[in-house]
């Protein structure tokens, strides 16, 4: 089942923005939305390696880790590249917060570590993102605030029902992910410890500690506090709690040393204003993000654990232990949402593991290559982790 659409991004004008273009293009591919309402024709000139085809997964009474049932789910994918007659040539890029599928494109392509001359990529949207399942789309009773909380689990669950059931891929030869696609990663790799030959994961844990639980919680506080969220029956979108939620947000994006050098400006135009940037992420971090589904991606943010799998009874240790794909472990080493320590901690327990930390000023956004050097960085790793080794 295939469909079309017209992708997330919102049109905004832009003439009062157009100094900021270059330097919000690449928050893009970090969120999944375009913070300014970039218009085509004003972006830098970048020709995509290659155009996903868009399709549509739908799953028949999904039953969800917490309990409720949904008569149809759906998952959302792109695809990229030929799947091969062996079908033994997929690698799996599961999305990021509020992502679509094209938030992998700084890894696709000629000269970048995953080409679609040779292999056949399945990128995937996480429920929740306004395009799969999610509160914004799915009709009572479990529209807006009554949709169920949506774990990493059933985001795997499903996208491993879609890879065998819609594509008959059995095995995959990577899974690769970055934020919340790394928590999906780390979760393949204790759900299915067979399916795939390696495992990439960038700027993510395989566990939301406590600090991270209230980071969430406060930007969650600061969305739900606007009069006009209604506990989430909201007749009109809760601007301001938005706004809010935009604001703590960004605070949390980039190292504090990114802010004191103002990095911003490398890609922006001369004149633009501290004042202007903050403005822009304020007002239009996400713009058509639905309130109820921003907050059901950071619930399903919260609850990643992966010793929260059957077997394992809450033990994150235990979980990692049981790890049998190699893996290559690529935290910022700058990430105030998924620190270094954290995956220290979580890289002494795994198997084997690969710890690769990404030397950058760029906090969490190091992780999908916000600008060049990190660019280079990434792709040349993963290029040489994924390839065949000689015997």
């Amino acid at each position: 089942m295939g469909f079309r659409y017209s992708g997330n991004i919102a049109i905004f004008p832009t003439l009062i923005m157009r100094p900021l273009l270059p330097f919000f293009a690449l928050i893009a591919a970090v969120v999944g939305f375009n913070p300014i309402g970039l218009r085509a024709q004003d972006a830098p000139a970048s020709p995509r390696p290659d155009r996903a085809q868009h399709h549509v997964f739908v799953l028949e009474k999904f039953r969800t880790e917490s309990g409720p049932t949904l008569p149809q789910a759906r998952v959302v994918y792109g695809t990229y590249g030929h799947l091969n007659a062996a079908r033994d040539n997929a690698i799996l890029l599961p999305s990021h917060y509020m992502a679509d599928h094209h938030g992998y494109e700084w890894l696709i392509g000629p000269g970048k570590a995953l080409d679609t001359a040779k292999v056949f990529l399945v990128a995937t949207e996480l429920f929740g993102n306004g395009h799969s399942s999610s509160p914004s789309n799915t009709p009572e009773p479990f529209h807006g605030p009554r949709f169920p909380v949506m774990t990493i689990r059933d985001n795997v669950e499903a996208g491993h029902q879609l890879l065998a059931q819609d594509l008959k891929i059995t095995h995959l030869r990577a899974i690769i992910g970055f934020s919340m696609g790394a928590q999906q990663a780390f979760q393949w790799a204790v759900s299915y410890p067979a399916f795939a030959d390696r495992i990439v994961a960038t700027s993510g844990t395989a566990k939301t500690y406590p600090h991270g639980i209230v980071r969430l919680e406060g930007q969650i506080a600061a969305l739900t506090a606007d009069a006009a969220f209604k506990d989430g029956d909201y007749t009109a979108p809760p601007t301001k709690g938005i706004e809010a939620f935009a604001t703590v947000w960004t605070a949390w994006l980039y190292s504090q040393e990114w802010w004191r050098r103002e990095l911003w400006k490398a890609d922006s135009k001369p004149g633009t204003t501290f004042e202007q940037v903050l403005h822009e992420y304020r007002t239009n971090f996400i713009p058509g993000g639905d309130a109820n589904d921003l907050i059901l991606q950071m619930r399903t943010w919260e609850a990643n654990n992966v010793g929260n799998t059957p077997g394992f009874g809450g033990d994150v240790e235990k979980a990692l232990r049981s790890i049998k794909t190699p893996i290559m472990y690529m935290p910022s080493e700058t990430d105030l949402y998924f620190p270094l320590t954290d995956a220290r901690y979580e890289a002494a327990f795994i198997p084997g593991v690969l710890l690769k930390p990404i030397p950058s000023l760029w906090g969490h956004t190091a992780g999908a290559a916000p600008n060049p050097v990190d660019a280079k960085f990434l792709n040349d790793n993963i290029r040489n982790f994924l390839a065949p080794k000689r015997r």
